[in-house]
């Protein structure tokens, strides 16, 4: 398989003009980080591409090609657009498929790479070396200016402009918080468990629970009880900050669940909760004008 992928990444890139280096980085929705394995196989959730036009794209913002795992309708325009937030694991096959899911609901789903200028978060051998190696030197400023370029890049690519939403998990969902704030075109957000406060850094100067009480977009908050990394405190801290404005945000808590329960291919899956919540998170977008 390894040498079968290498030949294709080599054909591919003779092709585009582009260095093996840069294809490699390019390589979205492939394996799962090592920090994460094993992978628990038989909960794996396998969406096909049929009838997708699914792959890597590219997105150059200051120069810089950002790679974007790109799902959507085959042939289709005008498409709602839904950007996909990782978790600090980066662009694998748990996250392409979550793009698929959304494209096969109708959606131009794009995953981007937001981590390529910091490393290859697949690469680290365990969770703190990639907190210390890549996610600690992402700021979140580089992340907007990403997704704004990608969604500039999705309304002329066959996306509509005026139906953008954004989900994420873990990292992906203090993200969606935070770029619902930033991007006023943004009409509703769903984070999945993601981090609500945290110390203020150069390259996390604000936090959600920092910026709750000016947020305009609906949010749905998708979290577990039995999350250790955040307290249902956090979660009663950002609702009274959210109480402050007029979003609509709101949380869902299940009781039984921990962090990334929606993590299909980790122990901390949790079906009956990833399935309740992703029938919500459909719905909240179609109820806030993003389907």
């Amino acid at each position: 398989m390894k040498d079968l992928h290498n030949d294709a990444a080599s054909l591919i890139g003779e092709a585009e003009g582009i260095s093996r280096r840069d294809l490699l980085k390019a390589a979205l929705g492939t394996g799962f980080a090592a920090a994460v394995l094993p992978v628990s196989a038989e909960t794996v959730v396998k969406t096909d591409s049929e009838g997708l036009t699914a792959g890597t794209v590219t997105v150059t913002v200051d120069g810089y090609p950002v790679p974007v795992y790109r799902a959507q309708p085959a042939g289709k325009a005008g498409l709602p657009v839904i950007l996909v937030i990782s978790e600090i694991f980066g662009v694998h096959e748990h996250i392409a498929d979550v793009a698929r899911r959304f494209a096969k609901q109708g959606y131009l789903a794009l995953a981007p790479n937001l981590f390529a200028r910091q490393g290859d978060p697949q690469k680290e051998a365990s969770i703190a070396d990639l907190q210390k190696n890549i996610i600690s030197k992402t700021p979140d400023i580089q992340v907007f200016k990403d997704l704004d370029a990608i969604v500039a890049w999705a309304g002329q690519n066959g996306g509509s402009a005026d139906k953008l939403g954004i989900t994420g998990f873990c990292w992906g969902g203090r993200i969606t918080w935070l770029y619902a704030v930033h991007n006023p075109a943004v009409k509703a957000g769903v984070a999945w468990y993601g981090r609500l406060l945290g110390e203020s850094t150069p390259n996390t100067p604000k936090h959600p629970v920092d910026v709750a009480a000016t947020l305009k977009a609906p949010v749905l908050g998708l979290y577990g009880a039995k999350d250790t990394g955040i307290p249902l405190d956090s979660v009663e801290k950002m609702k009274a900050e959210l109480a402050k404005g007029k979003s609509g945000s709101t949380f869902v808590i299940y009781e039984n669940a921990g962090h990334a329960f929606h993590a299909d291919y980790r122990p901390s899956y949790v079906e009956a909760d990833a399935k309740d919540g992703w029938k919500r998170a459909l719905d909240w977008f179609k109820q806030h004008g993003v389907a």
